[in-house]
């Protein structure tokens, strides 16, 4: 089944996740240390974070495909766009613990830092979150698409750490180490005040779906689509849809309006119209709940 395949994708993928953090972040607190650099080490904290915010996203996407049952009748997706906004709030608290640790640094006078070894884990972190990154986007649940956004932004942070560090050293070049001290920290401040983006972005998304909001505008474009041409086949004056997406569960609810002009007089001719959406909707790839109704007076579909 498609749906179980692109589960246990996702599920692979998440483990890709937990296993790439727990090598980045032993990697990146060691070298932090060794190279004395605040940055490094914020780096390696953010690693081990996501140690443990993957391994509950993975907790999460097994929860959430158990299915409906008498107590979660419409399934357990709900439990995705909450484990995001936790996700996105321990992130974004970690950033802003790491802008206070920056100016703290910075205002104590810069922090002296070997930048050969920082360089070399720049590029090293720089190359592992663009694999990881890319492997990541392959999969379509919402959790990992989180997990995707989550590595983007540590490699965003290694691609500054890569360029600070670079600064750095031709500061250190030309003879204004005085200078180069200030670089570590002031990369802490500025790459985890751009970071908060990524949280925050994690955080609007995964409200609306716990909030049970409309789908994003291109997942409605699809659905209406779909509902368009049933109701054109058909001859039905109006169609109204209304949907809302919760993780990786689209619930759709869909009124006819039917008149003598209609090919729907018997409940058979309405079981043809569910079996004709069915088809077209199964086609978007979304899990779904769907209810359609047929109605003569309009006021029972508005």
């Amino acid at each position: 089944m498609p749906g179980t395949e692109d589960t246990r994708r996702d599920h692979r993928l998440l483990l890709v996740s937990v296993f790439a953090s727990a090598a980045f972040a032993v990697v990146s607190c060691v070298w932090g240390v060794l190279s004395g650099s605040s940055m490094i080490v914020f780096d390696g904290l953010y690693s081990f974070a996501s140690i443990g915010l993957s391994l509950l996203a993975v907790a999460a996407l097994r929860v959430s495909r158990r299915g409906p049952d008498a107590a979660h009748p419409w399934g357990r997706e709900e439990w995705e766009p909450v484990v995001v906004v936790v996700k996105a709030l321990a992130l974004g608290a970690l950033s802003v613990y790491a802008v206070v640790g920056g100016i703290t640094d910075l205002l104590a006078g810069g922090r002296e830092v070997a930048t050969g070894w920082a360089l070399g884990y720049a590029v090293l972190a720089t190359a592992g979150g663009v694999a990881v990154t890319l492997a990541l986007r392959r999969g379509d649940g919402g959790l990992v698409r989180a997990e995707a956004a989550e590595w983007q932004g540590d490699t965003l942070l290694s691609v500054g750490v890569l360029v600070g560090f670079g600064l750095a050293a031709g500061l250190e070049a030309a003879g204004r180490a005085d200078l180069a001290a200030y670089v570590d920290p002031g990369m802490v401040v500025l790459v985890s005040l751009l970071f908060l983006r990524v949280p925050a972005g994690l955080i609007v998304r995964a409200m609306r779906e716990v909030l049970a909001m409309t789908p994003p505008e291109d997942t409605m474009s699809e659905l209406q689509t779909a509902v368009d041409e049933v109701r054109d086949r058909y001859r039905m004056r109006e169609s109204f849809l209304r949907a809302s997406q919760v993780g990786s569960r689209v619930d759709v609810e869909i009124d006819y309006l039917v008149d003598d002009g209609s090919a729907v007089h018997t409940v058979a001719d309405c079981d043809d119209v569910r079996a004709d959406l069915h088809e077209r909707l199964a086609v978007l790839g979304h899990e779904r709940s769907v209810v359609v109704a047929f109605t003569t007076d309009r006021r029972w579909a508005q």
